[in-house]
Protein backbone atom coordinates (compact mmCIF):
# COMPACT_ATOMS: atom_id res chain seq x y z
CA UNK A 1 0.00 0.00 0.00
CA UNK A 2 1.25 3.71 -0.68
CA UNK A 3 2.19 5.52 1.95
CA UNK A 4 0.43 8.81 2.68
CA UNK A 5 1.82 11.99 2.52
CA UNK A 6 1.99 13.37 6.03
CA UNK A 7 3.64 16.68 7.22
CA UNK A 8 5.35 16.34 10.12
CA UNK A 9 4.24 18.86 11.53
CA UNK A 10 0.70 17.94 11.68
CA UNK A 11 0.30 16.06 15.06
CA UNK A 12 2.85 19.02 16.44
CA UNK A 13 0.93 21.91 16.48
CA UNK A 14 2.44 23.44 19.24
CA UNK A 15 6.01 22.60 17.83
CA UNK A 16 4.56 24.03 14.65
CA UNK A 17 3.27 27.48 15.47
CA UNK A 18 5.82 28.35 18.55
CA UNK A 19 7.97 30.21 15.85
CA UNK A 20 4.92 32.93 14.94
CA UNK A 21 4.07 32.70 18.71
CA UNK A 22 5.53 35.86 20.52
CA UNK A 23 7.80 35.54 22.95
CA UNK A 24 7.28 37.28 26.77
CA UNK A 25 10.12 39.92 27.21
CA UNK A 26 12.85 38.27 29.45
CA UNK A 27 14.48 40.36 32.12
CA UNK A 28 18.55 40.95 31.89
CA UNK A 29 19.54 38.15 33.99
CA UNK A 30 17.30 35.68 32.07
CA UNK A 31 18.58 36.86 28.58
CA UNK A 32 22.14 36.51 29.97
CA UNK A 33 21.36 32.68 30.84
CA UNK A 34 19.39 32.10 27.75
CA UNK A 35 22.25 33.54 25.77
CA UNK A 36 24.96 30.68 27.18
CA UNK A 37 22.51 27.79 27.04
CA UNK A 38 21.98 28.89 23.10
CA UNK A 39 25.46 28.83 22.58
CA UNK A 40 26.62 26.26 24.52
CA UNK A 41 23.73 23.60 23.18
CA UNK A 42 25.17 24.95 19.59
CA UNK A 43 28.63 23.18 20.86
CA UNK A 44 26.95 20.16 21.95
CA UNK A 45 27.09 18.51 18.51
CA UNK A 46 31.14 18.93 18.48
CA UNK A 47 31.98 17.29 22.36
CA UNK A 48 35.58 16.93 22.83
CA UNK A 49 36.30 13.58 22.39
CA UNK A 50 39.53 12.91 23.42
CA UNK A 51 39.98 9.04 22.87
CA UNK A 52 38.83 9.84 19.35
CA UNK A 53 41.01 12.58 18.84
CA UNK A 54 43.88 10.71 20.23
CA UNK A 55 43.89 8.25 17.41
CA UNK A 56 43.66 11.02 14.47
CA UNK A 57 47.14 11.30 12.46
CA UNK A 58 47.58 14.39 10.67
CA UNK A 59 48.63 14.08 7.11
CA UNK A 60 51.01 15.87 4.85
CA UNK A 61 47.75 16.38 2.55
CA UNK A 62 45.58 18.07 5.81
CA UNK A 63 48.68 19.87 6.75
CA UNK A 64 48.93 21.75 3.77
CA UNK A 65 45.22 22.15 2.95
CA UNK A 66 44.98 23.51 6.62
CA UNK A 67 47.97 26.31 5.62
CA UNK A 68 46.05 27.26 2.70
CA UNK A 69 42.73 27.56 4.15
CA UNK A 70 43.74 29.80 6.60
CA UNK A 71 45.25 32.08 4.23
CA UNK A 72 41.95 32.26 1.99
CA UNK A 73 39.39 32.49 4.92
CA UNK A 74 41.64 34.15 7.33
CA UNK A 75 38.81 36.65 9.83
CA UNK A 76 37.97 39.82 8.07
CA UNK A 77 39.72 42.08 10.85
CA UNK A 78 43.14 40.16 10.85
CA UNK A 79 46.00 40.60 8.60
CA UNK A 80 47.97 37.03 9.85
CA UNK A 81 48.98 35.30 6.85
CA UNK A 82 51.04 31.68 6.38
CA UNK A 83 53.80 32.17 3.99
CA UNK A 84 53.58 29.82 1.10
CA UNK A 85 55.26 26.18 1.99
CA UNK A 86 55.72 23.04 1.02
CA UNK A 87 55.51 20.47 3.75
CA UNK A 88 58.43 18.25 4.68
CA UNK A 89 58.96 14.95 6.03
CA UNK A 90 60.17 13.75 9.52
CA UNK A 91 63.54 11.93 9.05
CA UNK A 92 63.42 10.52 12.59
CA UNK A 93 59.72 9.53 12.96
CA UNK A 94 59.35 7.35 15.15
CA UNK A 95 58.75 3.44 14.29
CA UNK A 96 55.72 2.79 16.13
CA UNK A 97 53.73 5.86 15.51
CA UNK A 98 51.25 4.64 13.24
CA UNK A 99 50.32 2.30 15.24
CA UNK A 100 50.64 3.93 18.60
CA UNK A 101 48.92 7.11 17.26
CA UNK A 102 49.85 9.32 20.54
CA UNK A 103 51.90 11.42 18.13
CA UNK A 104 49.41 12.39 15.40
CA UNK A 105 52.18 14.70 13.43
CA UNK A 106 55.14 12.41 13.63
CA UNK A 107 54.89 12.63 9.73
CA UNK A 108 55.83 16.29 9.76
CA UNK A 109 58.87 18.11 10.32
CA UNK A 110 58.62 19.88 14.03
CA UNK A 111 58.49 23.05 12.56
CA UNK A 112 55.93 22.06 10.09
CA UNK A 113 53.71 21.07 12.87
CA UNK A 114 53.91 24.31 14.76
CA UNK A 115 52.92 26.20 11.50
CA UNK A 116 49.93 23.72 11.38
CA UNK A 117 49.54 24.37 14.89
CA UNK A 118 49.52 28.09 14.80
CA UNK A 119 47.11 28.28 11.46
CA UNK A 120 44.43 26.11 13.69
CA UNK A 121 44.95 28.81 16.53
CA UNK A 122 44.09 31.65 13.78
CA UNK A 123 41.39 29.57 12.09
CA UNK A 124 39.42 28.88 15.16
CA UNK A 125 40.59 32.31 17.25
CA UNK A 126 41.69 35.14 15.01
CA UNK A 127 38.09 36.88 14.84
CA UNK A 128 38.85 37.61 18.60
CA UNK A 129 42.08 39.32 18.26
CA UNK A 130 45.60 38.96 16.93
CA UNK A 131 47.44 35.29 17.94
CA UNK A 132 51.12 35.66 18.57
CA UNK A 133 53.70 33.61 17.39
CA UNK A 134 53.50 29.89 18.55
CA UNK A 135 56.15 29.33 20.84
CA UNK A 136 58.18 26.17 20.20
CA UNK A 137 60.61 23.83 22.19
CA UNK A 138 64.15 23.88 21.23
CA UNK A 139 64.73 20.31 21.72
CA UNK A 140 61.22 18.99 21.57
CA UNK A 141 62.20 15.55 22.42
CA UNK A 142 61.61 12.85 25.92
CA UNK A 143 60.31 16.00 27.17
CA UNK A 144 57.26 13.97 29.20
CA UNK A 145 58.61 13.64 32.66
CA UNK A 146 55.22 11.51 33.69
CA UNK A 147 55.11 8.00 31.69
CA UNK A 148 52.75 5.20 31.95
CA UNK A 149 53.47 1.84 30.72
CA UNK A 150 50.90 -0.70 30.05
CA UNK A 151 52.05 -4.74 30.73
CA UNK A 152 50.23 -7.77 29.41
CA UNK A 153 50.77 -11.86 28.07
CA UNK A 154 51.18 -12.39 24.51
CA UNK A 155 49.10 -15.39 23.44
CA UNK A 156 52.73 -17.38 23.75
CA UNK A 157 53.45 -16.62 27.30
CA UNK A 158 55.62 -13.82 26.91
CA UNK A 159 55.47 -10.58 29.08
CA UNK A 160 55.07 -7.11 26.71
CA UNK A 161 55.15 -3.63 27.90
CA UNK A 162 54.60 -0.69 25.92
CA UNK A 163 51.63 2.01 25.11
CA UNK A 164 48.22 1.12 25.95
CA UNK A 165 46.16 1.86 22.39
CA UNK A 166 43.11 2.69 24.23
CA UNK A 167 41.14 2.23 20.28
CA UNK A 168 42.09 -1.33 19.74
CA UNK A 169 42.47 -2.31 23.45
CA UNK A 170 45.52 -3.34 23.49
CA UNK A 171 49.35 -2.99 24.10
CA UNK A 172 52.22 -1.49 21.52
CA UNK A 173 54.99 -3.28 22.58
CA UNK A 174 57.64 -0.87 22.60
CA UNK A 175 61.05 -0.41 25.04
CA UNK A 176 61.31 3.69 24.07
CA UNK A 177 59.46 6.76 22.92
CA UNK A 178 60.43 9.76 21.32
CA UNK A 179 58.64 11.94 23.52
CA UNK A 180 58.94 10.04 27.30
CA UNK A 181 61.91 10.27 29.75
CA UNK A 182 64.24 8.22 28.54
CA UNK A 183 64.91 7.30 31.97
CA UNK A 184 61.58 6.38 32.44
CA UNK A 185 61.55 3.82 29.33
CA UNK A 186 64.47 2.31 30.54
CA UNK A 187 63.01 1.28 33.71
CA UNK A 188 59.65 0.40 32.91
CA UNK A 189 62.24 -2.46 30.44
CA UNK A 190 64.34 -3.71 33.61
CA UNK A 191 60.47 -4.32 35.33
CA UNK A 192 59.59 -6.20 32.69
CA UNK A 193 62.88 -8.20 33.50
CA UNK A 194 62.69 -8.48 36.71
CA UNK A 195 58.95 -10.14 36.17
CA UNK A 196 60.16 -12.96 34.06
CA UNK A 197 63.36 -13.22 36.58
CA UNK A 198 60.82 -13.54 39.66
CA UNK A 199 58.24 -16.23 37.34
CA UNK A 200 56.14 -13.48 37.74
CA UNK A 201 53.29 -12.90 35.17
CA UNK A 202 51.26 -9.59 34.01
CA UNK A 203 47.84 -9.17 34.33
CA UNK A 204 45.91 -10.60 31.74
CA UNK A 205 41.62 -11.30 31.69
CA UNK A 206 41.80 -10.89 35.68
CA UNK A 207 44.76 -12.71 36.49
CA UNK A 208 48.55 -12.54 36.83
CA UNK A 209 49.81 -9.21 38.64
CA UNK A 210 51.22 -6.43 37.35
CA UNK A 211 49.27 -4.33 35.20
CA UNK A 212 50.90 -0.40 34.66
CA UNK A 213 53.97 1.44 36.07
CA UNK A 214 53.87 5.16 36.65
CA UNK A 215 57.53 6.47 36.49
CA UNK A 216 57.48 10.57 37.22
CA UNK A 217 60.81 12.44 37.26
CA UNK A 218 61.28 15.99 38.39
CA UNK A 219 63.17 17.49 35.90
CA UNK A 220 65.36 19.49 38.06
CA UNK A 221 65.54 17.63 40.98
CA UNK A 222 66.01 14.60 39.12
CA UNK A 223 64.00 12.49 41.49
CA UNK A 224 62.38 10.05 40.46
CA UNK A 225 59.00 8.09 40.93
CA UNK A 226 57.62 4.77 40.36
CA UNK A 227 54.45 2.90 40.67
CA UNK A 228 53.91 -0.65 40.80
CA UNK A 229 49.90 -0.78 39.76
CA UNK A 230 48.88 -4.62 40.46
CA UNK A 231 46.01 -6.27 40.07
CA UNK A 232 46.08 -8.33 43.36
CA UNK A 233 47.06 -7.90 46.67
CA UNK A 234 49.90 -10.42 46.51
CA UNK A 235 53.02 -9.40 46.01
CA UNK A 236 55.50 -11.97 46.19
CA UNK A 237 59.23 -11.46 46.92
CA UNK A 238 57.75 -7.39 47.39
CA UNK A 239 61.44 -6.72 48.98
CA UNK A 240 63.54 -8.66 46.65
CA UNK A 241 61.89 -7.66 43.60
CA UNK A 242 62.45 -3.58 45.24
CA UNK A 243 65.91 -3.86 45.99
CA UNK A 244 66.51 -5.31 42.75
CA UNK A 245 64.81 -2.86 41.01
CA UNK A 246 67.19 -0.22 42.82
CA UNK A 247 70.58 -1.98 42.52
CA UNK A 248 69.31 -1.63 38.55
CA UNK A 249 68.32 2.06 38.94
CA UNK A 250 70.18 3.87 41.96
CA UNK A 251 68.29 6.72 40.69
CA UNK A 252 65.39 5.98 41.96
CA UNK A 253 64.10 7.51 44.94
CA UNK A 254 60.64 6.20 45.89
CA UNK A 255 59.08 3.39 44.93
CA UNK A 256 55.17 2.83 45.76
CA UNK A 257 52.68 -0.09 45.65
CA UNK A 258 48.90 0.15 44.76
CA UNK A 259 46.32 -2.29 43.72
CA UNK A 260 43.65 -2.05 40.99
CA UNK A 261 41.58 -4.83 39.58
CA UNK A 262 38.27 -3.18 38.86
CA UNK A 263 37.75 -2.76 34.54
CA UNK A 264 38.11 0.79 34.31
CA UNK A 265 40.33 3.38 32.78
CA UNK A 266 41.55 4.73 36.28
CA UNK A 267 45.02 3.90 36.92
CA UNK A 268 45.82 4.15 40.56
CA UNK A 269 44.07 2.05 43.34
CA UNK A 270 42.65 3.42 46.61
CA UNK A 271 44.89 2.64 48.27
CA UNK A 272 48.85 2.99 48.16
CA UNK A 273 51.78 1.41 50.30
CA UNK A 274 55.49 3.40 50.23
CA UNK A 275 57.79 0.27 49.83
CA UNK A 276 60.98 2.75 49.54
CA UNK A 277 61.84 6.45 49.96
CA UNK A 278 59.16 9.58 50.95
CA UNK A 279 56.50 8.47 48.66
CA UNK A 280 56.19 11.56 46.41
CA UNK A 281 59.59 13.43 44.84
CA UNK A 282 59.84 17.30 44.55
CA UNK A 283 60.36 19.69 42.02
CA UNK A 284 61.39 23.22 40.94
CA UNK A 285 59.20 25.32 38.83
CA UNK A 286 59.27 29.02 38.44
CA UNK A 287 61.79 29.67 41.19
CA UNK A 288 59.36 27.22 43.79
CA UNK A 289 59.54 24.38 44.83
CA UNK A 290 56.35 21.27 44.24
CA UNK A 291 55.77 18.56 46.55
CA UNK A 292 54.54 16.02 43.65
CA UNK A 293 52.31 12.76 44.81
CA UNK A 294 51.29 9.85 42.52
CA UNK A 295 47.80 11.47 41.98
CA UNK A 296 49.18 14.78 41.49
CA UNK A 297 48.53 16.79 38.83
CA UNK A 298 51.48 18.45 37.17
CA UNK A 299 52.20 19.29 33.86
CA UNK A 300 54.15 16.57 31.71
CA UNK A 301 56.36 19.25 29.85
CA UNK A 302 58.64 21.24 32.80
CA UNK A 303 60.71 23.40 30.35
CA UNK A 304 57.01 24.78 28.39
CA UNK A 305 55.22 24.78 31.46
CA UNK A 306 57.78 27.76 32.75
CA UNK A 307 57.17 29.89 29.28
CA UNK A 308 53.25 28.81 29.96
CA UNK A 309 52.79 30.23 33.59
CA UNK A 310 55.67 32.74 32.96
CA UNK A 311 53.13 34.14 30.31
CA UNK A 312 50.19 33.79 32.11
CA UNK A 313 51.50 36.31 35.11
CA UNK A 314 53.07 38.49 32.84
CA UNK A 315 49.26 39.22 31.05
CA UNK A 316 48.05 39.69 34.48
CA UNK A 317 50.28 42.90 35.36
CA UNK A 318 50.01 42.11 38.57
CA UNK A 319 51.19 45.23 40.94
CA UNK A 320 51.19 43.64 44.68
CA UNK A 321 47.72 45.21 45.41
CA UNK A 322 45.66 42.59 43.50
CA UNK A 323 43.23 40.22 45.03
CA UNK A 324 43.33 37.13 42.85
CA UNK A 325 41.50 33.56 42.66
CA UNK A 326 43.05 30.68 41.13
CA UNK A 327 40.14 28.34 39.55
CA UNK A 328 41.33 24.70 39.00
CA UNK A 329 44.43 25.51 40.77
CA UNK A 330 45.22 21.81 41.13
CA UNK A 331 48.60 21.52 43.58
CA UNK A 332 48.74 25.21 43.30
CA UNK A 333 50.95 25.92 40.49
CA UNK A 334 50.04 29.00 38.84
CA UNK A 335 48.47 30.39 42.08
CA UNK A 336 51.93 29.89 44.29
CA UNK A 337 53.70 31.52 41.13
CA UNK A 338 51.86 34.50 40.94
CA UNK A 339 51.80 35.24 45.14
CA UNK A 340 54.81 36.89 45.01
CA UNK A 341 53.37 39.69 42.75
CA UNK A 342 50.07 39.78 44.17
CA UNK A 343 48.34 41.11 47.32
CA UNK A 344 46.21 37.76 48.14
CA UNK A 345 45.42 34.60 46.28
CA UNK A 346 43.19 32.11 46.81
CA UNK A 347 42.92 28.70 44.59
CA UNK A 348 40.13 26.76 44.83
CA UNK A 349 39.80 22.99 43.68
CA UNK A 350 37.04 19.96 43.74
CA UNK A 351 40.17 17.26 44.34
CA UNK A 352 40.77 17.39 47.90
CA UNK A 353 44.18 15.43 47.37
CA UNK A 354 45.34 18.54 45.22
CA UNK A 355 44.03 20.74 47.86
CA UNK A 356 46.12 19.30 50.29
CA UNK A 357 49.21 19.21 48.30
CA UNK A 358 48.91 22.54 47.44
CA UNK A 359 48.70 23.11 51.19
CA UNK A 360 51.85 21.81 51.73
CA UNK A 361 53.81 23.23 48.82
CA UNK A 362 52.97 26.79 50.08
CA UNK A 363 53.70 25.81 53.55
CA UNK A 364 57.18 24.36 51.66
CA UNK A 365 57.93 28.07 50.00
CA UNK A 366 56.88 29.59 52.89
CA UNK A 367 54.40 31.97 50.89
CA UNK A 368 51.91 33.30 53.75
CA UNK A 369 50.09 35.31 51.28
CA UNK A 370 47.84 32.58 49.73
CA UNK A 371 44.70 30.22 50.82
CA UNK A 372 43.16 27.18 49.14
CA UNK A 373 39.82 26.14 49.62
CA UNK A 374 37.66 22.46 48.63
CA UNK A 375 35.04 23.30 46.13
CA UNK A 376 33.87 24.69 43.15
CA UNK A 377 35.10 27.70 41.83
CA UNK A 378 32.02 28.64 40.01
CA UNK A 379 30.02 28.74 43.32
CA UNK A 380 32.75 30.15 45.73
CA UNK A 381 32.48 33.76 42.81
CA UNK A 382 28.99 33.13 43.05
CA UNK A 383 29.36 33.84 46.84
CA UNK A 384 31.56 36.68 46.53
CA UNK A 385 29.44 38.42 44.19
CA UNK A 386 26.68 37.93 46.88
CA UNK A 387 28.64 39.58 49.26
CA UNK A 388 29.77 42.67 46.80
CA UNK A 389 33.44 41.69 47.62
CA UNK A 390 35.89 42.94 44.42
CA UNK A 391 37.78 40.11 42.30
CA UNK A 392 40.75 42.17 40.53
CA UNK A 393 41.86 39.05 38.24
CA UNK A 394 40.73 35.13 37.27
CA UNK A 395 42.86 32.46 36.87
CA UNK A 396 41.10 29.61 35.00
CA UNK A 397 42.60 26.46 33.53
CA UNK A 398 40.24 24.32 32.86
CA UNK A 399 40.47 20.73 31.31
CA UNK A 400 39.91 19.93 27.80
CA UNK A 401 36.19 19.79 27.90
CA UNK A 402 36.21 23.95 28.52
CA UNK A 403 34.52 25.83 31.33
CA UNK A 404 31.17 24.58 32.32
CA UNK A 405 28.20 27.01 31.16
CA UNK A 406 27.09 27.42 34.98
CA UNK A 407 30.98 28.29 35.76
CA UNK A 408 30.71 30.75 32.66
CA UNK A 409 27.39 32.12 34.39
CA UNK A 410 29.51 32.33 37.71
CA UNK A 411 31.86 34.61 35.80
CA UNK A 412 30.26 37.07 34.31
CA UNK A 413 28.29 37.72 37.79
CA UNK A 414 31.46 38.18 39.76
CA UNK A 415 33.04 40.09 37.32
CA UNK A 416 36.49 40.20 38.00
CA UNK A 417 38.42 43.09 36.40
CA UNK A 418 40.96 40.24 34.21
CA UNK A 419 40.99 36.84 33.33
CA UNK A 420 44.35 34.80 32.63
CA UNK A 421 42.61 31.91 30.49
CA UNK A 422 45.18 29.21 30.12
CA UNK A 423 43.47 26.66 27.46
CA UNK A 424 44.52 22.85 26.24
CA UNK A 425 41.72 22.98 23.79
CA UNK A 426 41.74 25.89 21.49
CA UNK A 427 37.87 24.43 19.96
CA UNK A 428 36.90 24.62 23.62
CA UNK A 429 38.49 28.05 24.26
CA UNK A 430 36.50 29.66 21.28
CA UNK A 431 33.29 28.62 22.54
CA UNK A 432 34.12 30.13 25.74
CA UNK A 433 35.44 33.07 24.89
CA UNK A 434 31.95 33.62 22.71
CA UNK A 435 30.45 33.92 25.83
CA UNK A 436 32.93 36.12 27.73
CA UNK A 437 32.82 37.95 24.74
CA UNK A 438 29.01 38.23 24.72
CA UNK A 439 27.54 41.57 24.83
CA UNK A 440 31.10 43.21 25.21
CA UNK A 441 31.24 41.90 29.17
CA UNK A 442 35.38 41.26 28.26
CA UNK A 443 37.25 42.17 25.69
CA UNK A 444 40.38 39.92 24.08
CA UNK A 445 43.34 41.60 24.72
CA UNK A 446 46.78 39.27 24.03
CA UNK A 447 46.50 35.55 22.60
CA UNK A 448 49.76 33.83 22.87
CA UNK A 449 49.51 29.80 21.70
CA UNK A 450 52.21 27.33 23.51
CA UNK A 451 53.77 24.33 21.96
CA UNK A 452 53.20 22.19 25.29
CA UNK A 453 52.68 18.87 23.54
CA UNK A 454 55.53 18.57 20.69
CA UNK A 455 54.27 16.22 17.89
CA UNK A 456 51.07 16.25 18.99
CA UNK A 457 47.68 18.14 17.64
CA UNK A 458 47.61 19.75 21.09
CA UNK A 459 48.62 22.86 22.08
CA UNK A 460 48.33 25.53 24.71
CA UNK A 461 46.86 29.08 24.47
CA UNK A 462 46.78 31.64 26.56
CA UNK A 463 44.38 34.69 27.04
CA UNK A 464 44.23 37.80 28.32
CA UNK A 465 40.64 39.21 29.07
CA UNK A 466 39.45 43.07 30.41
CA UNK A 467 36.44 44.71 31.58
CA UNK A 468 35.91 47.36 28.72
CA UNK A 469 36.47 51.06 30.07
CA UNK A 470 33.58 52.64 30.17
CA UNK A 471 32.74 55.90 28.81
CA UNK A 472 33.00 57.35 32.32
CA UNK A 473 35.94 56.28 33.15
CA UNK A 474 37.45 57.09 28.98
CA UNK A 475 36.28 60.90 29.83
CA UNK A 476 37.78 60.83 32.86
CA UNK A 477 41.33 59.45 31.57
CA UNK A 478 40.52 62.70 29.33
CA UNK A 479 39.78 65.04 31.61
CA UNK A 480 43.33 64.20 33.51
CA UNK A 481 45.45 63.64 30.63
CA UNK A 482 49.28 64.60 30.94
CA UNK A 483 49.82 68.50 29.81
CA UNK A 484 52.21 66.91 27.21
CA UNK A 485 49.58 65.32 25.41
CA UNK A 486 47.74 67.42 22.17
CA UNK A 487 43.65 68.39 22.30
CA UNK A 488 43.66 66.38 19.40
CA UNK A 489 45.32 63.44 21.39
CA UNK A 490 43.09 63.77 24.31
CA UNK A 491 40.05 64.22 22.28
CA UNK A 492 40.94 60.70 20.64
CA UNK A 493 41.26 59.34 23.35
CA UNK A 494 45.07 57.80 22.63
CA UNK A 495 45.41 54.54 23.87
CA UNK A 496 48.80 54.38 23.90
CA UNK A 497 49.63 57.37 26.36
CA UNK A 498 50.86 56.40 29.83
CA UNK A 499 48.44 56.83 32.61
CA UNK A 500 48.61 59.66 35.65
CA UNK A 501 50.79 58.14 39.24
CA UNK A 502 47.93 58.83 40.93
CA UNK A 503 45.06 57.36 38.30
CA UNK A 504 43.42 54.49 39.27
CA UNK A 505 43.86 53.43 35.65
CA UNK A 506 46.04 49.60 35.37
CA UNK A 507 48.43 48.54 32.69
CA UNK A 508 46.89 47.45 29.73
Amino acid sequence: MKEKNVNKNQNQPEKFYAKFVAKPRLSKKNRKQAMIEEIWEEDDEDDWDEDEEDFVIISDEEATALLEKEKKEKPAHTKQRTAPHTVSHNEHRCPVSRKCSGCQMQNLSYQDGLRWKQAQEVRLLGTFGHISPIIGMENPLHYRNKVQTAFGMTRGGKIISGVWQSREQKIIATDSCMIEDAAASAIAVTVRKLLSAFKMTAWQDGNGFLRHILVRRGFSTGEIMVVLVAGTPVFRSKKNFVSALLRAHPEITTVIFTVNNSETNLLLGEREEVLYGKGYIEDTLCGLTFRISPRSFYQVNPVQTETLYRTAIDFAGLTGRETVLDAYCGIGTIGLAAAASAGKVTGVEVNPDAVRDASANARLNNIQNIRFIEGDAGKYMEALAEEKTPLDLLFMDPPRAGASAEFIRSVLTCAPKKIVYISCNPETLARDLKLLTAKKAYQVKKIQPVDMFPWTHHVETVILLEKPVLPAARSLQRKTAPLSESPVQIMAGNPARTPLKNSKVGKT
